[in-house]
């Protein structure tokens, strides 16, 4: 065991004694060779980021201090074989780069960089019109490599751009119908852009429910047998048709029997869901045939027609016809109007309005005036109320109307006591969001609460309360259904006066609903 240890000792002294020898000896560090060959490789990445990946190469290097140029006046410190990264903005720089070796000598090398962003790829565009506003355009875009889009929608000079994003819809009114160039551009990070244009049509078309209201509308019929159609003013503008514009048809005296026109739709008709047509009518006679006939595009062969017959003269009607039986595999984009069917013309005017598809055969709908004698307002009445149409009682103020609805509330009838009445089809909100009624209410202050309900599913609903303001006259409320859904189908009107307050037996009265902005 002593030997071991001897031998262990005399080992480490002659280890201490070589360590002494090397540290008095920096001649191998006066010798080192200065940096040399200095170089650096850039690997700049292909997304339009930016970020370079910097590589110094040399040969007698134990450092590398890096400056990388820009803005950011930084620099960083690497050992050989690192590598330094850096995000940089498109541009030329000059990297400088600082070798020292063993000794501290130091060699300072600078080479240019070049960032330059590859232009957007695979732009691809998407330019939709807003689903009832023909003159609104909806843009969407995405590219590769982009950040923004500018748009230049094309109906303005010296136009300036509109920018958005990718995820984001850019919206447009056209002023005016036309065919626009739409240019939308692509930036990338930098100066590369790419771009793309397509040719908007903006236009009207003409489809189903037609009114004959609009100015820009080309109506333009085709006449046949001795008739003769055209968009003229209202010859008896009221409740039951208060449009300012309406369609004449005049039967020539000795015209056909088949006398007709025609009017031909942008689009087919579509039966998917609403299988009716209903029109506003006014004849100088009762009994006269309407005969509705739909024809296809190109083929007159593929046609449905249906009669109906007027039973009011000189005023006007709604009459419904039924087209449930079409084929509705076979498209019909025209239709033919017929009037006094199979009657030699006489000279007579006859006229036509609001043409639509319903799938109802009744008659309610907006605006509600309860003046058609030809209809049934028919309500249907819970918690105790109860509601019918009589003779206005007090032809006053802001409603000399002939006829109103009388809303009954019993003494000791519920708080939520109320009446309804059901529209031939749903409330389009598209464009008029808020509902005006005229009522007559014996005290100020009561609150009046409306209620649309989906006609298949009442838990489908929305409600607005409003105030009365004024005690034994006529005053106009509205109930405003800003953001409401459409496409819920409210077609029920539930109306509650004083609601929350049980009945006494007193009487409200209401008049004139009407869509309204």
């Amino acid at each position: 065991m002593k030997k071991i240890k001897y031998i262990l000792y005399i080992i480490l002294i002659a280890a201490f004694a070589g360590c002494s020898q090397d540290e008095d000896n920096f001649d191998y560090l006066n010798s080192a060779k200065d940096p040399s060959n200095i170089s650096a490789l850039f690997l700049i990445t292909n997304d339009n980021t930016g970020k370079v990946t910097i590589r110094p190469n040399g040969e007698g290097v134990s450092s590398y201090q890096v400056f990388f140029g820009d803005a950011s006046n930084t620099n960083q410190m690497i050992a050989p074989g690192g590598t330094a990264e850096h995000t940089y903005p498109e541009g030329q720089y000059n990297v400088k780069i600082i070798a020292t070796n063993l000794n501290g000598k130091t060699v300072e090398y600078t080479q240019p960089l070049t960032v330059t962003f590859v232009a957007p790829t695979d732009l691809l565009v998407t330019a939709e019109k807003e689903p009832g506003n023909p003159f609104k355009l909806n843009v969407t875009a995405k590219a590769n490599f982009e950040t923004y889009f500018d748009v230049y929608f094309g109906d303005v000079p010296n136009e300036v751009p509109q920018q958005f994003n990718e995820g984001q819809t850019i919206s447009h009114v056209y002023a005016s119908i036309g065919t626009y160039t739409l240019r939308v551009v692509a930036h990338s990070g930098g100066v590369a852009t790419s771009e793309t244009t397509q040719q908007i049509n903006i236009f009207n078309p003409l489809l189903l429910p037609i009114n004959f209201d609009s100015s820009i509308l080309n109506y333009d019929f085709v006449n046949f047998g001795g008739a003769t159609s055209t968009v003229v003013n209202n010859p008896a503008v009221t409740t039951s048709n208060p449009s300012s514009k309406v369609a004449r048809l005049q039967k020539a005296s000795g015209s056909e029997v088949w006398a007709g026109s025609l009017l031909q739709l942008d689009e087919p008709i579509d039966f998917t869901t609403l299988k009716k047509i209903r029109i506003r009518s006014y004849s100088p006679v009762v009994g006269a045939v309407i005969k509705m006939k739909l024809e296809n595009l190109t083929d007159s062969n593929i046609n449905y027609e249906v009669d109906v017959p007027t039973t009011v003269a000189n005023a006007w009607e709604t009459l419904v016809f039924d087209f449930t039986p079409i084929n509705t595999t076979n498209s019909y984009q025209k239709i033919v109007i017929f009037y006094d069917f199979g009657n030699p013309g006489n000279g007579a005017n006859y006229y036509f309005d609001d043409i639509k598809q319903t799938n109802s055969n009744s008659q309610i709908e907006f605006p509600l005036t309860f003046e058609d004698n030809s209809l049934t307002y028919t309500f249907s009445n819970f918690g105790g109320a109860g509601t019918g149409v009589i003779n206005n009682p007090s032809v006053s103020g802001i409603n000399v109307s002939a006829k109103v609805a009388q809303f009954n509330k019993p003494s000791g009838t519920e708080t939520w006591a109320g009446s309804f009445i059901d529209l031939a089809d749903p409330i389009d909100f598209t464009n008029l969001q808020k509902i005006k009624i005229k009522v007559w209410s014996p005290q100020s202050g009561i609150p009046v609460l409306l209620k649309l309900e989906n006609l298949g599913n009442g838990s489908i609903n929305v409600e607005r309360t409003a105030n009365t303001t004024i005690a034994n006259g006529w005053e106009e409320l509205t109930f405003d259904f800003s953001g409401v859904e459409s496409s819920n189908n409210y077609q029920r009107i539930v109306l509650f006066f004083n609601f929350g307050t049980s009945g006494t037996g007193e009487n409200y009265y209401f008049d004139d609903l009407k869509l309204s902005n």
